[in-house]
């Protein structure tokens, strides 16, 4: 499999090449040449397959003879030590992927992104610093994933005082070979600046760079595991029971069985569109999803492209939902490269919601049926109910990807719902001390940083 950047298309490259430089030279996004199809044998048996296997196969095609399979085998079974319950919830479906140890999806992509690494970078001298950019949960699960391998140093920028107290200690709170830096600015100021300090010559001449942002390929592969897997089990009819972690305190309401033999629709709480792209490939290599829901905050930029056709990029407003507050998602670009407008409008429902919406959403969800929702699955569980009252949602299941843990954003749920359970991990992670250098947004700050550290 070669990978191609967004704005040359000649330019190829590798797999590893794709994975540990980040972003390609011209400042692009890579891409995979073309999007392979699952065989036949597992897209019948997405809905009983161990979610391991389901995670083997979805990611052998793009890494090729580049991981041996009985690495790839390794790597998947020591990276996904969880799953991803597709739980029913009134008369629809929770996606949850909020059981790994950050409970959040980017576990996901940065653990496996962690070992896939250690393995690619065997035998080499110089050690590798990693740049991520985080409105939330990307930062914690990267500090988490690469926490104390070697030979990795992880550098998570993140815009000040707004990210939620769990989410700093997250990603301030581990040391080692984990620096945080606390930005004066927006997620787009720090998106911004790695992306430049990336691409800064003498800054590459003196050190090994590579980013873990959903910008990278390899954080973004494996984020379509749990995209077929949720779809395989709603086309066989078929529904995960409560996890350990499921926010739920009783059954009340209704509840709903898929309805076999039909493809899903899957609302996905969308910012940097990351997430969604990995669904997209999911759907492209034979999952059977009938249709996406963006459910953006006031953040719309993508919304309003779907409505008219013309994408303006804009600076981001703060919101409740604060991981999803990007004016000019990256992930864009790949969408782009792999769809046409036209082609984009056919599977994608675009939808916004305001932070007085999503609160009315919390609570009414917890009344109803006892079930927990973070800001984020509550901005995606209103966008679908927008839809259904517009009609525009087609038959079949109803899946909302669940993307945090309501425990991780207690400040905001608390006060709506009364104190969400505590998964255990969150727990300990209270106790760390943040430990984090302020620094302007403003790329000679955050270079003039890194050659003093490097």
């Amino acid at each position: 499999m070669n990978y191609y950047s967004t704005r040359n298309k000649n330019k190829k490259v590798n797999f590893a090449e794709a994975a540990l430089t980040g972003l390609a030279e011209d400042g692009g996004l890579f891409v995979p040449e073309e999007i392979p199809q699952y065989p036949e044998y597992v897209r019948s048996s997405l809905g009983s397959m161990a979610f391991t296997d389901i995670a083997f196969e979805t990611i052998k095609p793009y890494v090729n003879s580049e991981i041996p399979d009985s690495v790839l085998s390794d790597i998947v079974r020591s990276a996904f030590t969880f799953t991803a319950p597709f739980v029913p919830v009134a008369d629809r479906f929770a996606l949850e992927l909020f059981h790994g140890p950050t409970a959040a999806f980017k576990d996901f992509g940065a653990r496996f992104m962690a070992r896939a690494f250690s393995y690619l970078r065997r035998g080499e001298d110089r050690s590798l610093r990693i740049l991520v950019a985080t409105s939330g949960d990307t930062g914690g699960a990267v500090a988490d994933g690469f926490f104390e391998v070697p030979g990795i140093f992880v550098t998570v920028l993140y815009p000040k005082g707004r990210v939620s107290p769990l989410q700093e200690r997250q990603i301030a709170g581990l040391g080692r070979n984990i620096t945080a830096l606390a930005v004066e600015g927006s997620f787009d100021d720090c998106q911004r600046l790695v992306k430049a300090a990336l691409a800064d010559e003498g800054l590459k001449k003196r050190t090994a760079l590579s980013s873990a942002n959903s910008i990278n390929i390899s954080r973004l592969i494996p984020q379509a595991v749990y995209y077929s897997a949720a779809a395989g089990k709603a086309f066989a009819g078929l529904a995960d029971p409560d996890g350990e972690a499921t926010p739920r305190t009783s059954r009340a309401g209704k509840t709903r069985s898929a309805e076999s033999g039909l493809p899903v629709t899957l609302c996905v709480p969308s910012g940097n569109f990351g997430n969604l792209t990995a669904g997209l490939y999911a759907m492209k290599m034979g999952a059977p999803v009938k249709q996406f829901i963006a459910a953006t905050n006031i953040n719309k930029t993508f919304p309003d492209y779907l409505d008219s056709g013309e994408y303006l990029a804009r600076v981001s407003q703060a919101t409740i939902s604060n991981a999803m507050d990007v004016g000019a998602p990256s992930n864009f670009e790949r969408m782009n490269a792999h769809f046409s407008l036209e082609q984009m409008r056919k599977i994608i429902l675009g939808v916004s919601v305001g932070d007085d919406e999503t609160r009315e959403t919390i609570t009414r969800v917890h009344e109803q049926t006892g079930y927990f929702l973070d800001p984020h699955s509550a901005v995606g569980w209103k966008g679908a109910d927008k839809l259904y009252a517009n009609n525009k949602i087609q038959q079949g299941a109803l899946g909302v990807l669940c993307t945090a843990h309501p425990a991780k954003f207690a400040e905001t749920v608390e006060p709506l719902t009364g104190s969400p359970p505590m998964p255990a991990s969150l727990s300990r992670t209270m106790e760390r001390t943040v430990n984090a250098k302020t620094i302007p947004a403003q790329t000679p700050a955050l270079i003039d940083f890194l050659n003093s550290i490097s």
